[in-house]
């Protein structure tokens, strides 16, 4: 990581250790942006998903996320609505939006996640764990 005098920083994808995401098949998370680098107020999170990769329907009841797709595409359930999202792609889901994330092409997709830096994270799990999942 490459910080300047004034305590910003550029952080390298690769710099930054993608760990499994619980009761997801497929998908790992890791912090870009946060407390760890200075950043006090939001946190952004990059997530790849490997091909066959399904986040299950969860919500958050008072986080809200803004959401974009880097690379490949996926499948975007929110609420009731089905998405495919590509590159370039922007996302918000407000607070309470039901919501799933599943690659169901061949390569892999990537996508930054940004979310309020809170103790009030909480999240309401809405289905189960697909077959295969990481729930260490």
């Amino acid at each position: 990581m490459a910080k300047t005098s004034f305590g910003a920083a550029v952080i390298p994808p690769q710099a930054v250790t993608a760990s499994p995401v619980k009761r997801a098949r497929g998908a790992r998370m890791g912090v870009l942006i946060g407390p760890g680098q200075g950043a006090p107020n939001f946190i952004t999170r990059r997530f790849v998903l490997a091909p066959g990769a399904r986040i299950p329907a969860h919500r958050h009841p008072t986080i809200e996320h803004e959401q974009v797709m880097v690379r490949g595409e996926m499948v975007l359930g929110l609420d009731a609505e089905v998405r495919t999202v590509r590159a370039g792609d922007a996302m918000y889901l407000p607070a309470g939006c039901a919501h799933w994330y599943e690659n169901r092409t061949t390569s892999e997709a990537e996508f930054l996640c940004v979310i309020p830096n809170t103790p009030d994270y909480e999240t309401e799990w809405l289905e189960d764990p697909p077959e295969g999942a990481f729930l260490g």
